[in-house]
């Protein structure tokens, strides 16, 4: 079967020294862009620019293939040719203090705007106790004050006009006018009053009850007369009030009389300080004690906290559009929060306590999340998708359905929302969301998809060297010799499984290029050198080779039973991916089968104890179709079959030993030996074909180790699918042990071409009459197969 051998050029792909046109890669300019992502490039560039609703992006990929950092990069050079977006700040409702106003003005006009509104309260603060005690004032109140002096003094004058009739005079109080009852002409004193007889006392109330019957209309015109003396006066204050702050109003018009909604919050400003003047006065007449005193500052200092500015979002340091990366996308993260603070045991809070989220941030730019982090928050994708549905951003507190006590709250306005939101996540999340969130299809109508690897050209492979060249500049690290970067290249393509492609798990490479720099350094070399790299790549095995060696160690003391020498009927060696994380390993595991008569068909030793997974029990299977096509046509089948995988103690999944099972089983229907040197592996259809399997080169490699700790013989070797040859990137020491014919490796399509390299005996096919040639294995299968049916009957 030397056809089927494969040479030691087909082992591997190796990169030509000789294509590299430099000599260390400081003779290379940076890497400009990503490798080998055209698809997902394209999709990203184009979601970007798109402007409507609903063309956020979700980038799918693994983590290290350039998915994040080259995300933040393109939206770098966009960001840069973008507008810096408004200000926002939030300012009291003078109408509904429970809904503070969002105002938005451009960038820097924000902080400008809150200075000047501080600026404002403390002229107040300093002019309108001036104006108030201001000689100008006083006069004008003084005149008001003598007007309603003699108007009230004819209406008392009339008043005791009708008084006299019932010998009363009234008497000016703090309560108002009051009647007293006259005695010779005067006003009556309280003891006099006291000491009269019962009759006179009666005698004065029904005058006094008389009296207020008469004057009653009279008393009225004195509550008219104050009420009008009270208005005046309120009126004076409120245009003497008004002068003085219709001067900085009409500053603050002049500054910010762009924007419809600052003017409109300017006016109501300046009508409610007109109102409330009382709160920039620091004549406190009416209190008298230090305490009260105090107590009545902190109430104006609380008061004057309405007319403040909360600078929500300042972008006045900003010189793109903003990119916010946030890494915890909790709900009050991405939408911003209402702190509270604690008085007296309650949770109180007002309008400058509103903070802003993620959303806000990125307002006018962009906000990268990862998927599923967002996924993992309570509340977070939900909230998320009702902003970018509604084009809006709601704070929204959750105290109350936490169980807080809140005894004040706010509902703050929503901010209109123009953000696109870059998703960052893996294919499995992204069809999960596609198909069960149909919000998720709408929102998010681009997916740009990272591959895992790329073709490997002369473009790539010079767009590689660039990527190292750039982070050896970036990073500090010495420079690669043209020999260190072909050996990572070929590094890439073992990465990649594939021989014409290279691996696009960028963080693998980089782990590599780190390592080697620091073996350089070791080496006291100023370039990197193959041998570095080539050292920086065991070590990295040697580090997660633990089990591997002890797997080893296991077969070579015999505690693993392997045979790699000789021949055995129904037994073979199968080929095993192993992992530990970082590091996968290839492992062999003897397979036996049993075959006696019987009707109960392929038993799955296995699948009996619940050790097999469903697509190795479907291999399984496929096995039954198979032999039913070729041996049971005439007559039903009359035999049993066993099969284990033996020591094995955990779970066998994947059909990549289906082709094993069948080899052993045909074998020891036909009582012919397997060579036990040779290890298989590989998937079969139910025509016979084999199909191609993951893991070529672990498994290869995994029985190289057992077969060159037992000693190489030289009749040792693999038997793999065809299809697989061109993910063959196998070590160095394998290739060198194929070239030298000690190890061999054959590449197959069906099981024909198998069966006769593992038992040397051909497989045979019908002649003319419908029979198999004597000395075939289908001759000799047929022919056991024939008798175990004639015992069958016989029983019967």
């Amino acid at each position: 079967m030397q056809k089927l051998r494969l040479n030691e050029k087909q082992l591997t792909s190796r990169c030509r020294i000789e294509d590299l046109n430099f000599e260390s890669t400081s003779d290379l300019g940076p890497l400009k862009g990503i490798i080998g992502q055209e698809r997902a490039v394209n999709a990203l560039a184009f979601g970007l620019k798109m402007k409507k609703k609903g063309y956020n992006i979700y980038i799918a990929g693994l983590s290290g293939t350039g998915r994040s950092s080259y995300s933040h990069s393109i939206t770098e050079k966009l960001a840069e040719e973008m507008e810096i977006p408004n200000d926002w700040i939030y300012v009291y409702n003078f109408k509904n203090p429970d809904r503070p106003k969002a105002l938005c003005m451009e960038a820097g006009l924000g902080l400008q705007f809150k200075k000047d509104m501080e600026w404002l309260v403390e002229q107040l603060l300093k002019e309108i106790p001036l104006t108030f005690t201001s000689s100008d004032y006083e006069t004008k109140k003084s005149e008001l004050y003598r007007e309603f002096s003699q108007k009230n003094q004819v209406i008392i004058a009339e008043l005791n006009k009708i008084a006299e009739k019932y010998q009363f005079t009234f008497k000016e109080s703090e309560g108002g006018l009051v009647p007293i009852p006259l005695l010779d002409g005067r006003p009556m004193k309280q003891e006099e009053y006291s000491h009269l007889p019962i009759s006179e006392v009666e005698k004065i109330r029904e005058a006094s009850n008389q009296l207020a019957i008469e004057t009653m209309d009279t008393l009225n015109k004195v509550k008219d007369l104050e009420e009008e003396y009270s208005i005046k006066l309120t009126k004076l204050d409120e245009e003497v009030g008004y002068n003085v702050v219709n001067y900085y109003i009409t500053k603050l018009i002049q500054r910010y009389g762009h924007r419809k909604s600052i003017v409109e919050y300017i006016n109501h400003l300046e009508q409610d300080i007109v109102e409330n003047l009382e709160h920039f006065n620091d004549k406190k007449e009416d209190n008298q004690v230090e305490q009260l005193l105090m107590m009545q500052v902190q109430k104006d200092d609380k008061f004057l906290n309405r007319y403040g500015v909360n600078l929500f979002i300042d972008n006045s340091d900003l010189d793109q559009a903003p990119i916010i990366n946030e890494s915890n996308p909790t709900l009050y993260n991405l939408i911003g929060t209402i702190e509270y603070k604690n008085e007296m045991g309650i949770l109180k809070t007002d309008f400058m306590q509103i903070k802003p989220g993620a959303l806000h941030a990125a307002n006018g730019g962009f906000l990268i999340l990862n998927a599923r982090e967002v996924l993992s928050q309570p509340y977070g994708w939900e909230t998320l998708k009702r902003a970018l549905k509604t084009g809006e951003i709601n704070i929204e507190s959750l105290n109350k359905q936490m169980g807080y006590v809140v005894t004040s709250t706010l509902k703050p306005e929503a901010i209109p929302l123009e953000t696109k939101v870059i998703l960052i996540g893996d294919s499995e999340i992204y069809h999960g969301l596609y198909h069960i969130d149909e919000d998720f299809r709408k929102l998010f109508k681009i997916m740009a998809d990272f591959d895992v690897e790329m073709t490997k050209d002369d473009e790539n492979i010079l767009k590689m060297a660039r990527f190292i060249a750039s982070h050896c500049e970036k990073e500090g690290l010495k420079h690669f010799h043209k020999e260190a970067v072909a050996r990572v290249i070929e590094y890439s393509s073992r990465l990649a499984d594939h021989q014409e492609k290279l691996s696009s798990l960028f963080n693998k490479i980089v782990e590599i290029l780190y390592e080697a720099d620091a073996w350089a350094e070791m080496d006291g070399q100023p370039l990197i050198l193959k041998k570095h790299v080539e050292k920086a790549i065991q070590q990295k095995i040697h580090r997660n080779s633990k089990y591997e060696e002890k797997l080893n160690e296991m077969f070579k003391d015999g505690t693993l039973l392997m045979d790699v020498e000789g021949e055995k009927v129904g037994q073979i060696n199968g080929l095993v991916v192993m992992g530990t994380g970082e590091y996968s390993f290839g492992k062999p595991s003897r397979i036996t089968v049993n075959t006696y008569q019987g009707k109960s068909g392929i038993i799955n030793i296995e699948r009996e104890v619940k050790k097999s997974g469903s697509i190795h029990d479907k291999g399984v299977l496929i096995l039954s179709g198979y032999l039913g096509s070729q041996y049971a046509q005439k007559n039903p089948l009359s035999l049993s079959v066993s099969i284990s995988f033996e020591q094995n103690y955990s779970m066998i999944d994947g059909d990549s030993a289906s082709s094993t099972e069948l080899y052993a089983i045909l074998s020891s229907i036909a009582e012919v030996p397997i060579k036990q040197s040779i290890a298989v592996t590989g998937s079969i259809n139910q025509k016979g074909e084999i199909q191609p399997i993951g893991g070529v080169n672990e498994k290869i490699e995994g029985f190289y180790d057992v077969c060159k700790h037992n000693g190489l013989t030289g009749d040792q070797g693999v038997i793999i699918p065809k299809q697989n040859v061109k993910n063959l990137m196998l070590k160095e020491e394998v290739v060198e042990a194929v070239k030298n014919k000690q190890f061999h490796i054959y590449a197959i399509g069906g099981v024909e071409e198998g069966i006769e390299i593992l038992t040397g005996i051909p497989m045979g096919e019908k002649d003319e009459g419908g029979q198999y040639p004597e000395g075939t294995l289908n001759y000799l299968i047929n022919k056991k197969l024939e008798n175990l049916s004639k015992n069958n009957k016989k029983e019967k």
